[in-house]
């Protein structure tokens, strides 16, 4: 394997803190959701992995539609987290992609979201261990 790129970020103060990436790109105050008692005058960090999975999964299917030959057109992916708690008291996320990929129908499109889903690096982490659903909207 060929290490590509290291991404490295700082937090002080947990979930009612900063986050901010070594380089400067991202530098963001968290909070706790106002649905778990919290201010809400933050992201939160289910907020930052829907991003980063909506953003990896649309990568992946451009890059798998453009290896089949097809052009996937104007690829959307829609990322939601939920938080859940266990019964024995652990915490879970769960996550779903609603993917738009209108340029794709039928068994291409099919093919795509097979490969992307074998290609993209946050499918890879969470397979077998987070709960997700795929939805196609067109």
């Amino acid at each position: 394997m060929k290490q590509l790129y290291t991404a490295m970020v700082h937090v002080s103060g947990g979930r009612d803190g900063r986050a901010a990436t070594e380089d400067g790109q991202l530098d963001v105050a968290l909070a706790m959701p106002k649905a778990l008692g919290g201010s809400g005058q933050g992201a939160n960090p289910e907020q930052l992995f829907a991003a980063g999975y909506a953003a990896c999964f649309t990568s992946s299917i451009r890059f798998a539609a453009k290896g089949l030959g097809l052009d996937a057109g104007d690829v959307r992916v829609r990322g939601t987290a939920v938080l859940v708690a266990a019964d024995d008291g652990a915490f879970l996320i769960e996550a779903e992609l609603a993917v738009s990929a209108p340029g794709l129908r039928g068994s291409e499109r099919d093919a795509v979201l097979a490969e992307a889903k074998r290609i993209c690096a946050y499918s890879n982490a969470t397979r077998g261990n987070v709960a997700t659903r795929m939805t196609v909207l067109d």
